[in-house]
């Protein structure tokens, strides 16, 4: 992309939006929409038609659609899966009607088997059932990704999928009903400090493991991929730190200085005991995290007191 390229990021002021914008301003890219900006209604075709006719991008990153923790994928499936059908479709149409260069549409590690070889490759999507909490959420972006493909074959469009692993960062999401866990986690150690409970609660036995990459490392492997990636196959996003759900409570809770007991409810959901994807593709590209863990969590807790000072 070059600096005076017309880019838009579709998806609201996700986490990952606002970073793919932080990331663009960084490499000079200053012609940029969405990311919370004046963004049309994905779910009405016509007002996404309007807003390619206004603002002409270049290149698109679809970052968006409604996401949640297994609480909010277990209460809103239905909600989940048709916010993410609505906005791949409606934005993917109208890039082709509007003669977008390149369209990276970012799916889920959420699209991988239930059961599946760790770490999860590219070639392994597809080859099993996938994870019951979750799978209205993962259909959706699995049809998102096969409609990257289809129309690459149909129209020969440079529409690519990245497949982020598990990010965290400031503008996450912290709400009890919508956060991921390191929003969850951060937010519920915060609030117990303050009120003084003797115990935080977490879901699961905290055996699951998780890769976790923050957010501003996922913004710049996006532009990466838009730069120096163009295949039908997805591509991983990853390439983060791997930890057990005990251990990633653990620290949050040193992060945050609560001195009280951890307990595990070991009569809710783990969820997949095991996510960790393959990053050889992106790593290929010359692109590696920029950002150390423990340090990415302090700064996302940090933005998060500020928020609720």
């Amino acid at each position: 992309m070059h600096n005076d390229a017309r880019v838009f990021i579709a998806g609201g002021g996700k986490a990952v939006c606002r970073a793919i914008r932080r990331a663009l301003a960084a490499s000079g890219v200053s012609q940029v929409a969405g990311a919370g900006d004046n963004e049309p209604d994905y779910a009405d075709q016509a007002a996404v038609e309007r807003f390619f006719a206004d603002f002409h991008p270049e290149y698109v990153f679809i970052a968006g659609g409604k996401a949640g923790g297994i609480g909010y994928n277990r209460a809103h499936p239905a909600t989940l899966g048709l916010d993410n059908l609505l906005l791949a479709t409606h934005v993917m149409d109208a890039a082709r009607r509007h003669g977008v260069k390149k369209l990276v549409n970012l799916a889920s590690s959420c699209c991988y088997p239930k059961v599946c070889p760790q770490p999860m490759a590219e070639e392994h999507l597809m080859t099993g059932p996938l994870e019951p909490t979750n799978e209205a959420y993962a259909q959706a972006k699995l049809a998102g990704m096969a409609l990257a493909k289809a129309y690459r074959q149909e129209y020969g469009l440079d529409y690519v999928t990245a497949i982020p692993t598990n990010y965290f960062g400031p503008g996450d999401d912290f709400s009890p009903e919508n956060s991921h866990v390191v929003g969850a986690l951060l937010s519920r150690f915060h609030a117990a400090k303050h009120n003084g409970d003797p115990e935080v609660v977490v879901w699961g036995t905290g055996r699951p493991r998780r890769e976790f990459l923050y957010v501003d490392d996922v913004a710049s492997a996006c532009l990466a991929v838009m730069d120096g990636y163009s295949d039908e196959a997805p591509i991983n996003i990853a390439g983060g730190e791997d930890l057990s759900i005990a251990e990633l409570a653990a620290m949050a809770g040193e992060v945050v200085g609560y001195q009280g007991a951890l307990r595990f409810a070991v009569d809710k959901p783990d969820g997949m005991m095991q996510k960790r994807l393959d990053a050889s593709k992106l790593l290929a590209l010359g692109w590696s995290p920029a950002h150390d863990f423990k340090t990415a969590l302090r700064h996302t807790y940090q933005w998060f007191c500020g928020q609720s000072a």
